[in-house]
Formats: structure tokens, sequence, C-alpha cells
């Protein structure tokens, strides 16, 4: 199992700077990476500022040798494939492959789609993460794409340089325990799940389904949220590879810096 701190890039984190210390330190300590979630406004009563998520990342990928690092997650309703192409991209390259996409349906919470026009439908955002997913990867593949579809349209392009890493950058796909098969499924078809608002049972079933659709767990890495009271051991026995720390929103600079030099669990 591998460790990873999954940090909001709110109240003091919304500088590039302070995500970088964070970073930086957090290598040094023995972390394994560091994902960002993105956000583009929640509420002022809850947090103080909300920083830029691909800033942050190309920032501490400069200043990192070996971290992995990502969004987690990117919700690709409110993105254009193209956009997300190019900057995954280049991120990559400039992280020598440490890059690992984090992508999900999206959510409404405190109405940060409505607010901006973004779709809400639960219905049509699914229907937009599998058709953005498909644009992505043909548009990573560095074939030419002539893609014509209900939300999204590339009409005879070619988009090089393609990813650094082969046969594609990671993707991995967030499912909650409670909504039911198909996300866990689109997981499956990728190179991870991250689930979220999951409970060690939901886990348990969501990884058979995951066998169910790939045969096996070869290959496939599980994101799992953690904290001081999880049960490690028993998390890597049922498939988790990867153990993502969490940390308050808003939580202190010096707290959280004191946390990323703390050595991960062995």
């Amino acid at each position: 199992m591998r460790h990873a701190l999954f940090l909001p890039p709110f109240g003091e984190f919304a500088d590039p700077h302070a995500t970088v210390d964070l970073a930086v330190t957090a290598e040094s300590a023995g972390w394994d990476g560091i994902f960002l979630w993105d956000h583009m406004w929640r509420p002022p009563d809850q947090v103080t500022g909300v920083g830029d998520v691909w800033i942050s990342l190309a920032a501490i990928a400069s200043a990192t040798t070996r971290l992995r690092l990502g969004p987690g997650v990117t919700p690709l309703t409110r993105r254009r494939p193209q956009k997300v192409a190019r900057e995954t991209v280049a991120l990559d390259h400039l992280s020598k492959g440490r890059l690992t996409l984090g992508i999900g349906l999206g959510v409404n919470s405190a109405g940060e789609l409505e607010r901006f026009g973004e779709q809400t439908d639960p219905v049509v955002l699914g229907e937009r993460l599998d058709e953005s997913l498909e644009l992505l990867l043909a548009l990573w593949s560095g074939e030419e794409v002539d893609h014509d579809g209900p939300h999204f349209t590339a009409r005879e392009v070619r988009f090089t340089p393609g990813p650094l890493q082969l046969p594609r950058i990671p993707i991995w796909a967030a499912a909650r325990g409670i909504n039911g098969p198909k996300p866990v499924r689109r997981a499956a078809r990728l190179d991870g799940l991250f689930p979220v608002d999951t409970t060690v049972d939901q886990l348990a079933r969501m990884l058979e389904i995951v066998v169910e659709e790939r045969g096996s767990m070869d290959g496939f890495d599980v994101a799992m949220l953690v904290g001081p009271d999880s049960d490690l051991a028993a998390l890597e026995r049922l498939g988790v590879t990867w153990a993502m720390w969490e940390f308050n929103r808003g939580e202190a600079r010096t707290d959280a810096l004191a946390r990323a030099g703390a050595p991960p669990p062995a």
C-alpha cells in the first residue's frame, strides 16, 4: 500500500506556494503522492479561499521528483475535453510521468455547478462524463479524431505530443458506495477506483463488481480515503493500493506541514 496526502487547496493552501511547500516536505518525509481537490467555488462560510488545482499541480511537478500527483477528482462535465487533453499531457511531461488523472461525475453541492450555468441532471452528467472520456482517450492517442457527439465536438484534429506514460496516463474514476454499479463498472474499465463516501462493506461489494468486470484486480488501483482510525491492514487485504490521508478544509498551514513532515505509516 502506498500513502498520499489528499488536500483541499482552500484557505492558506489556495496559494500555490503553500501547496508546493507541503509537497516538498511530504516527499522528503517519504510520502508517495499528493492529490488535490478540484473545485471552482465553495461557500464563504466553509472556506476563505479556493486555489486553482492545475496551476498548483504544475508547481508541485516542477518542485518534486518522486511524488505521484493529480486532481482528486476533476468533474469532466465542466471541462472541455480538448483543454483537459492539452493540460494533462503537459503536466505528464512536466512531472516526467507522475500524473494520475482522477475524474468524476461532478456534484452540485452548495450549487457549485448551477451557479455557473452547468448541467446538473445526473443522467446528463453521466452521458457527458462517458463522452468526454471517449474523446479524451482519442485525443491522447495521437491519431486523427473526428468526433461529433451530443455534447462534444472534435472534427479532423490530431493532438501531439502525446502523454509520456504508456499506454496512457492512468485514470481513476470516483464512485460513491450508495450509487449502484454503473460508476464502479466505469472505473473498472479504466485504471483505478476512488471510492467517495464509502464504507468498508460498500467497498467490498464495489470490488466484487470490479472483478466481475475485469476478471481480476491485477494492475488496478484502489485509492481509499483514510484517517487515524482506519484499519490499514484490513483495507490492504481487501485490495486498497493507495491510502489517501485527508486534511480538513482550511487546516492551518503549520499543522498541515507538521503532518506532512511525519513519515507515513510503515
